[in-house]
């Protein structure tokens, strides 16, 4: 796997969601890049890894990917019953 390079912006999201309970650290967030469950097309050339998260939710994650590495943009916690809705 390329090397996984934070945004500021990352980096702080990571802590606000820590302060409100969803426990997310970088370890998680590779993991997620690693073996997503589902993968989307974000804005330009973003996109989104997807895993679940706990009983109700996800973690997504947008990242670009660089030359040499997966640039993580931000994470963000989201409803199963929302994102999940498609799958089977």
């Amino acid at each position: 796997m390329p090397r996984v390079k934070f945004t500021n912006h990352a980096m702080a999201k990571i802590e606000i969601l820590q302060n409100h309970g969803f426990f997310v650290d970088a370890d998680l967030i590779k993991a997620c890049l690693i073996a997503p469950a589902k993968i989307e097309a974000g804005r330009g050339k973003r996109k989104i890894a997807q895993m679940v998260y706990d009983e109700g939710h996800v973690l997504r994650v947008v990242y670009e990917e660089r030359e040499n590495e997966i640039l993580v943009v931000t994470v963000y916690p989201g409803r199963r019953t929302r994102y999940e809705k498609d799958q089977v």
